[in-house]
């Protein structure tokens, strides 16, 4: 396994393959989430290109950017256990140098659910992943399911600019209590963790009341909110019962592809976590 910090470094590695790639961006404290996009990279191409960096332009100035863990070390010994071809570690500087003045904005997608709490989040991130595309160059990229919007607005990105990379989307991957697998999870305390599981609980209640022919998102939204408020350390940012696809908000008689997602503080550790469902 090769860890690369330069762009002249990393041009010659990439010149050298021939082959399908495959590449999982992360921004570094790795868990099981991340691994299976490791693992599904390795079976489906010839060689797998995992790239951490904590990319700036997606924090504001109220989020934990100084604080966001940092185990490099450990990342490293993990990814080497999963036989990576190669670790790229740019700096800041590499991707945002002086002067650097272009960014990368989807309009429609990333104005809903995240976009409205973090209104500068999706355009940090449809940058630092169309840059990333361009220094890897991958045949393949792996994103999770649990970040379903960001899915959603990297594949639009990908389509508006007739890029030919192949994203594959994979499964939420999850504690034993049902929490969702996260980097921000390090934050929890262990009591703090233990409340998290409301989260998935709440978004389970909604699914089972659609399963039951619930058809008024009003109802479910407020349903969900009453599991939520079963839990103390919980604070509830939004819940959202969007059309699966085009990420509207659904209002009236719910019908087709739903995606039913929420963003929840717990003890001021915000997570986010969403369920899908069809009424086809």
């Amino acid at each position: 396994m090769r860890t690369i910090t330069t762009l002249s470094e990393f041009k010659q590695f990439r010149d050298s393959l021939s082959g399908t790639i495959g590449f999982v961006p992360t921004m570094g404290a790795l868990h099981e989430g991340h691994l299976s996009l490791v693992n599904k990279s390795n079976h489906t191409c010839d060689y797998t290109i995992v790239s951490i960096f904590v990319n700036p332009t997606q924090f504001t100035q109220n989020e934990d950017l100084s604080t966001y863990p940092k185990p490099l070390e450990k990342d490293s010994t993990l990814l080497k256990a999963f036989k990576v071809d190669a670790i790229f570690l740019p700096t800041n500087e590499i991707m945002y140098p002086e002067g650097f003045s272009t960014f990368v904005n989807e309009e429609i997608l990333s104005r809903e659910l995240e976009g409205k709490s973090r209104p500068s989040f999706f355009k940090g991130v449809t940058t630092i992943v169309a840059k990333l595309f361009n220094i890897v160059n991958p045949t393949h990229t792996f994103f999770g399911e649990k970040d379903a919007q960001q899915l959603r607005v990297i594949q639009k990105m990908v389509s508006d600019l007739n890029s030919s990379i192949q994203i594959i989307s994979c499964s939420t991957v999850r504690e034993k209590s049902g929490l969702a697998m996260s980097s921000r999870n390090e934050y929890l305390s262990a009591e703090s963790r233990q409340s998290a599981y409301i989260i998935y609980k709440g978004l389970k209640h909604g699914l089972s009341l659609l399963k039951n022919g619930e058809r008024n998102p009003d109802v479910i939204r407020e349903e969900i909110t009453k599991i939520f408020q079963l839990e103390p350390l919980a604070k509830v940012d939004y819940i959202s019962i969007s059309d699966n696809i085009s990420l509207e908000e659904i209002n009236g008689e719910i019908a087709g592809d739903i995606l039913i997602s929420t963003a929840v503080y717990i003890d001021d550790i915000r997570l986010i976590d969403n369920i899908t469902y069809s009424s086809d």
